[in-house]
């Protein structure tokens, strides 16, 4: 063993016994950037944000689908995470709830209200998954990626 390598072994052994390591990315949250956020999230129970997924459902359900299926109610709103992502994401409230569709069955909606992710960054957006009809996969497993 050489002397170089011996010294390069000695302060590697003493960087891992500090504890100090590289952080992967800068963690700056969501409203400190220069474009900020405010964090402010619509509530799950936001009727703005149930009636998007109500007509979005019903538009791709008649549009790609050709059925009359429709959200009918919602029922059991709540909210399953905020902001889980961590911080320094685009601030994110995940939600999930019961819904009557208009065949009668009861089915789970998983959706998440994104702060300025609506049309051109305008509005909040509404990201959502109805468990067994999400046809093409878009959030498989059964909507997991829907979820926090």
């Amino acid at each position: 063993m050489t002397r170089s390598s011996s010294i390069f072994g000695a302060a590697l052994a003493l960087l891992l016994a500090s504890g100090v390591g590289a952080q992967a990315r800068p963690q700056m949250p969501a409203e400190e950037r220069d474009a900020p956020y405010s964090g402010i999230v619509p509530p799950c129970t936001d009727p703005g944000s149930l009636s998007e997924i109500q007509s979005n459902f019903r538009e791709r359900e008649a549009t790609y689908w050709h059925s009359g299926l429709a959200i009918a109610q919602f029922e059991d709103v709540r909210e399953i995470g905020f902001r889980s992502n961590g911080l320094d994401y685009i601030p994110r409230r995940y939600c999930q709830a019961h819904i009557l569709m208009s065949d009668q069955k009861v089915r789970v909606v998983d959706y998440s209200i994104v702060e300025n992710g609506g049309s051109i960054g305008y509005t909040d957006g509404v990201e959502w998954c109805v468990v067994g009809l999400d046809r093409l996969n878009g959030f498989s497993p059964a909507c997991k990626m829907a979820r926090p």
